[in-house]
Parts: structure tokens; C-alpha cells; sequence
């Protein structure tokens, strides 16, 4: 689940931004994907600001809202999918196990800044529609940028990972316009202290069915277990790999900005991304 103030993959607010200055908050949306072979759903419909509101602790988009009581984010999701019209409705409740108040620059020049809220957390997800309920692991963070994300990179690729003991390990392989490159890899430990550490080498993956290149950091060969999700400019898997001297199931993602932001993309994005103003 993601909740977007000025959807950085919104076609609408690039249209918007190209007559000039748009307003983020004219431009929300609530990604919710669900994967499995019983109920495999994804909705993500952006809203206009008259459909949206947000306070310090309370985030509305339509007919969905978050809000955090100080322990615990609870969401009350009533989204729609496209192309087929299913729904998916119900809460979700994350508890962190620790909050960090940890954020770093991700670019070159300090504007766009990436936190983990909270690398470990429980969550409980209950379901009406599809019927579903389970209790699990999972992860909190946070993305922000003040400009277009085409103008800071060309290509990222990102993966947490649950180490022993309580630990996340994060690592992000970012590549610039300008052909420069950076990694960040950064242990989160159940302590509350943040830890760099030594990446290990880089392994290109398979192509994607979008022949999306994809690549991870890992002590050995690295294997795609589960593929989520596969876009001409976007893929998210479960991959397994070795980090820090533990073998690790990984939530990895990759993305090219250049597909992205290319013409023929942004025409086919509305057939999953529709706008209600």
C-alpha cells in the first residue's frame, strides 16, 4: 500500500505540471495491491484536492482515509480495481516495533529524501472484499521530493530485507542523468541505531517480461521467487539473496524514469491509474 501526495507516477499531474506550476494536492491517489492466486487485486485511482484532506495525523483520499493514534497506523481502504471493477475494502492496522527518526538525501543535490518510519513493524489485515484476514511482518517508510523525479535519476533499484534478530537491512542502488552512481546500504537494528555496512556486489537479475533490466546487491547468486509485479518502467519481486552473512528473502524493486516519463507510457498509464477531479 502507498499513499501518494502529488502521485510521483501520475500522468495526470506530469500533464499538469508541463501548462505549469500544478498543486500536489490536486493529484492523490491510494495504491493498494494484493497478491496470491486467490485474490490478486490492484487499485490505484488518483482524486482531485476537493476529494482529499490531510492533518498531521489523518490522511483522506475518497472514500479512504489513514490515521496514526501515536502507536499505530490504521487504514480504512475502500478502493476500486481497473480494468475490472472489483473492489477492496477493509482496514489494516501497523504497529511499529521502534519509530526512527532516521532521513537521508537520495540524489545529488539534497531534494529528494528517503526514511524508514519503521524498518520492523506487525500489521493485521482484515478484509471484506476480497474475504480476507492475516497477521505479518511488515515494513513503513517514506518517500519526498521537491521536483520531478525524472530530474534526479535515471534508474534506482531498492530492497528490504528481514535480517535475524530483529534487524532490516535496506539497500538503494541509485544511478544519476549525469552517469554517476550511488549506493546506500544501511542496517536498521532492533536497538534503534542505524549501521552502514559494505554492499556486496552487484548481480544483474533477468529481464523482466518488459525487458526491464533489474539488478541486486548480494553475497551470491541471487533468485527470483515470486514476480508481483511487471511494468514497461516499474517491477516489484520477492527475491532471495545474501546479505551480511545470513541468506534473505528480499521485497526488491526497480525503476527506469526514463520509460517512465516516455510518451507512449504515460498514454497507457490511465487504463490503470483513472482520475476522478
Amino acid at each position: 500500500m502507498i499513499a501518494f501526495v502529488g502521485s510521483v507516477f501520475s500522468p495526470y499531474y506530469a500533464w499538469a505540471r508541463a501548462r505549469g506550476v500544478a498543486d500536489p494536492e490536486n493529484h492523490c491517489a491510494l495504491n493498494v495491491a494484493l497478491y496470491g492466486r486467490s485474490a490478486r487485486r490492484w487499485a490505484m485511482t488518483e482524486r482531485g484536492a476537493r476529494h482529499c484532506a490531510r492533518q498531521a495525523d489523518r490522511l483522506v483520499i475518497g472514500p479512504s482515509h489513514l490515521r496514526w493514534d501515536g502507536a499505530t497506523l490504521t487504514a480504512d481502504v475502500d478502493e476500486r480495481c481497473v480494468p475490472v471493477p472489483r473492489r477492496i475494502r477493509g482496514r489494516i492496522r501497523l504497529t511499529p516495533d521502534r519509530l526512527f527518526p532516521y532521513s537521508t538525501a537520495i540524489d545529488t543535490r539534497g531534494v529528494h529524501r528517503w526514511g524508514p518510519i519503521a524498518p520492523s513493524a506487525r500489521i493485521s489485515v482484515q478484509l471484506s472484499e476480497p474475504g480476507l484476514n492475516w497477521t505479518g511482518s511488515a515494513y513503513l517508510d517514506s518517500n519526498e521530493g521537491d521536483e520531478p523525479v525524472d530530474r534526479a535519476f535515471t534508474q534506482w533499484d531498492w530492497s528490504r530485507s528481514q535480517l535475524a534478530q530483529g534487524d532490516t537491512a535496506v539497500l538503494y542502488d541509485l544511478q544519476y542523468p549525469n552517469g554517476s552512481e550511488r549506493v546506500l546500504a544501511l542496517r536498521f537494528m532492533s536497538n534503534g541505531s542505524v549501521e552502514p555496512f559494505e554492499p556486496p556486489p552487484r548481480t544483474e537479475l533477468p529481464r523482466t517480461a518488459w525487458w526491464l533490466t533489474r539488478r541486486m546487491r548480494s553475497s551470491s547468486p541471487v533468485s527470483v521467487i515470486d514476480q508481483l509485479e511487471d511494468t514497461p518502467f516499474y517491477q516489484r519481486a520477492i527475491v532471495g539473496s545474501e546479505l551480511l552473512g545470513q541468506r534473505a528473502t528480499s521485497f526488491h524493486e526497480s525503476l527506469s524514469v526514463p520509460r517512465l516519463v516516455s510518451p507512449v507510457v504515460r498514454a497507457m498509464l490511465p487504463w490503470r491509474m483513472p482520475r476522478r477531479s
